[in-house]
């Protein structure tokens, strides 16, 4: 103890401090971002109800089909040949690839590991266990609106 009553510090002990408090900082700033990875924030994705293609009616023709985006997920729209508009999630429901429309088939096809969805979006071949998520339609003027739910 020194005469004013406070213990003096030594040179090596001040050291340690300083060291053992450079490591725990070290040691957090690696473990902080694995933590935030592993961990993930709950801030889910904004959510899209329906949206408004670029697409006019007529760049659709009779049993074709057009990728577009719906949020930020892939939909597919398709003319079937009656004249039918119809709109469908574009993921898979085997391993969620982006399925396409195959004119010559004129059905959905997912090129991942060959599933097959008919017209109305149901499974009909290959390893897909369900259906694709149907959108609804609707066609004002020149325009074309993508809702979620399914087809009136």
């Amino acid at each position: 103890m020194s005469e004013t009553g406070h213990e003096q510090v030594s040179r090596r002990g001040f050291l340690d401090v300083m060291l053992a408090a450079g490591a725990g900082g070290l040691a957090l700033a690696a473990v902080y971002p694995v933590s935030r990875y592993i961990f993930p924030p709950d801030s889910g994705e904004a959510s899209v109800s329906s949206v408004m293609l670029s697409l006019k009616p007529a760049d659709i023709p009779a049993g074709t089909g057009q990728i577009f985006k719906f949020g930020t997920r892939p939909g597919i729209i398709i003319r079937t040949a009656d004249g039918q508009l119809r709109a469908f999630s574009a993921i898979c429901t085997h391993l969620s690839c982006t399925v396409q429309f195959r004119e010559d088939l004129q059905h959905i096809w997912c090129a991942c590991h060959n599933g097959h969805f008919d017209l109305n979006g149901r499974n009909i071949a290959g390893p897909p266990p369900a259906p694709l998520t149907p959108y609804q339609v609707k066609v004002r003027g020149e325009q074309i609106m993508v809702s979620i739910g399914s087809p009136a």
